[in-house]
């Protein structure tokens, strides 16, 4: 049975460690790239790397250091999407059940300030969404009480918490009207200006990978669960299985991306009849994290081994603008969108010991949507991109590196 933890950190128990070079120790850093990850073969720890992502910097795509946690490597996964305000970072072992929150203030000496795993009566914390006042509202995708059943239980809930890893209140997502529904938070998007909060419903376990479709929408003064709803299946009746990330478009719908590569939007959220509508469907299957640009929603799309762009404008009918290949092998999965530098971090999902293990920076054009290759981001390696092949990590282990969330400094 996991055990909640202490949202304020004891040195003996959060042991983070950290490790830098003596000639990098004295630098400060104008603008940083944090990525979690942890060790491919599961031998050694989670870990925060911090790589130097100014492009004017003579280190531009260089590690500056490096943290470990006390955290075997199960399943690093989710980061919260965008750098807080705060500097408090939210991250996830998904599998281990555990979460940490890094302190990244000074992106030398990152910190794990806190630790936690079942919180509220819930259990496996997934996605971190930023509320108005500062705090996290996370999505937990068990009920503790029955995960360790057979079945694991059909729902989970929400969790708000703030930056010392306390908590502040919990709600079921349970639907007696869905009961036999699988009913587990995978992500979710906060819409303040009209007191709402939408959650999606995906497992995270291959044996119900495929019996998500639904999404939840919330009145985010109380968390009061106002509808449970299902997408649209569409014509093909297989793109809204497994919905996993909401993110908001400039006209305040919501875009929702699936594992069958649907993108679903909903509209009239803040009435009492919301609506979903199959959009737009790309080639294959598996399509990972999306990030929305301005007025392109950029895809991760494992079938063309690459992104795809599509232009929002007309916010009811998506249209492709641009695809880019990375490799032959790349297995695409996350992305994150960096304001400052106007750049896009992209991070593999390793299959098997073939696909590419390499991290990139992307560029997209404001006018026509096209994406490339940031060419000057280049590891020691000389090549484009960041290896995670084994190496030398600052933090003192040497092993293959397992990324998953990164995100960029304010």
């Amino acid at each position: 049975m996991l055990k909640f933890l202490s949202g304020i950190a004891l040195a003996s128990l959060l042991l983070g460690t950290s490790a830098m070079s003596a000639e990098r120790d004295t630098r400060t850093s104008s603008h940083s790239l944090f990525v979690w990850a942890g060790d491919r073969d599961k031998q050694g720890n989670d870990f925060l790397l911090v790589i130097d992502a100014d492009p004017d910097s003579a280190d531009f795509g260089r590690m500056l250091t490096s943290l470990k946690t006390d955290q075997k490597t199960v399943r690093p996964h989710h980061t919260e999407y965008t750098m807080p305000a705060s500097g408090m970072l939210f991250a996830n072992d998904h599998d281990a059940g555990r979460s940490f929150i890094l302190d990244v203030r000074n992106p030398l000496r990152p910190k794990a300030a806190a630790s936690f795993d079942d919180m509220g009566g819930f259990a496996h914390p997934h996605s971190y969404l930023r509320l108005p006042n500062g705090n996290v509202l996370a999505t937990f995708q068990h009920n503790h009480a029955t995960m360790h059943s057979e079945s694991r239980g059909k729902s989970g809930g929400l969790v708000e918490i703030d930056d010392r890893g306390k908590l502040v209140r919990a709600v079921s997502n349970a639907d007696p009207a869905f009961a036999d529904n699988l009913l587990m938070p995978y992500s979710l998007a906060v819409l303040p200006e009209i007191d709402r909060v939408v959650s999606t419903n995906s497992s995270m376990h291959d044996d119900d990978l495929l019996s998500g479709t639904t999404y939840q929408v919330w009145r985010l003064s109380d968390l009061k669960l106002l509808r449970t709803a299902y997408f649209d299946p569409g014509v093909q009746g297989y793109a809204h299985i497994s919905p996993e990330e909401p993110r908001v478009g400039t006209d305040g719908s919501v875009y929702v991306q699936s594992l069958g590569c649907g993108v679903e939007r909903i509209t009239a959220i803040a009435t009492d009849a919301p609506k979903a509508k199959l959009v737009h469907t790309f080639p294959g299957n598996w399509c990972g994290v999306p990030v929305i640009v301005g007025r392109y929603f950029i895809q991760s799309v494992p079938a063309v081994h690459g992104y795809i762009a599509l232009d929002l404008t007309d916010p009811a009918h998506p249209v492709e603008v641009s695809r880019l290949k990375i490799s032959d092998d790349y297995n695409p999965h996350w992305t994150a969108w960096d304001p400052l530098t106007k750049r896009i971090v992209i991070t593999p999902k390793p299959m098997d010991s073939d696909a590419s293990d390499r991290m990139y920076l992307l560029k997209i054009d404001p006018d026509s949507g096209a994406l490339s290759i940031d060419e000057d981001f280049r590891d020691t390696d000389g090549k484009v991109g960041f290896s995670f092949a084994a190496r030398a990590w600052p933090h003192g282990w040497t092993g293959r590196g397992l990324p998953h969330g990164a995100v960029f400094s304010r």
